[in-house]
């Protein structure tokens, strides 16, 4: 699937649904909140959306701890009636990962595992519980790959049999609307990734950005 619009495909999704008078049940993969803002505020109504937060590379423990209790806090400031289903986000799985991620910038085949990963667990937990669709919030970032993404889920549809919602999350100023209702809804919005990589090549930026100003 090449230069494939995935918003566009998500668009005929949600419009055949309404066509049927259905209106599915779906498990989001959310990376954080600032990025699930745009995604929950598009689509909280063409599906019964439970959040996911799976998201086991994020470095350090009282780092996740906080963008879990900002997911919980954006749901309760929208009024969303789904769940926010917090698995048990161990560092381990992403082990193999981060041997290739500590070799690799952000962008990388590393990522590429990283949301393999992520989703994959989304997809497994949706097939195990009865959701008719799967997906995550990632695309809304201009740093995430959605070709990936999108492939990603396309290949989880088909081993796991659970519908994958085709997104691209970016798309009609997405991303710049999650900074807006980011500070609508007052959320702490992150300066890096999640994982220790990301956190450390953050610092290095911060500090170099602090070189070249005090030169």
């Amino acid at each position: 699937m090449n230069n494939i619009n995935y918003n566009l495909e998500m668009e005929k999704i949600i419009e055949k649904n309404k066509k049927d008078g259905v209106r599915p049940k779906l498990s989001m993969q959310v990376c954080c909140a600032p990025c699930s803002t745009t995604v929950m505020y598009r689509i909280k109504e063409d599906f019964d959306i439970d959040m996911y937060y799976y998201n086991p590379m994020i470095y350090p423990a009282s780092e996740l701890d906080k963008r879990t209790r900002e997911v919980d806090k954006l749901a309760k400031r929208m009024g969303l009636d789904g769940k926010l289903i917090v698995p048990e986000n161990d560092v381990r799985d992403f082990a193999d990962i981060a041997k290739v991620r500590k070799d690799t910038p952000e962008g990388g085949e590393a990522c590429y595992d990283c949301y393999k990963l992520r989703l994959e667990e989304t997809a497994k937990y949706a097939k195990e519980n009865n959701y008719d669709y799967f997906c995550t919030t990632l695309s809304i970032s201009p740093y995430k790959n959605s070709k990936w993404i999108n492939e990603i889920g396309k290949d989880l549809e088909e081993k796991y049999k659970v519908k994958y919602l085709y997104s691209d999350f970016k798309k009609r100023n997405g991303y710049k609307m999650s900074i807006d209702l980011s500070k609508k809804y007052d959320l702490y919005r992150q300066s890096y990734c999640g994982c220790v990589f990301s956190y450390k090549e953050m610092q290095e930026y911060k500090e170099n950005i602090k070189n070249d100003t005090d030169e």
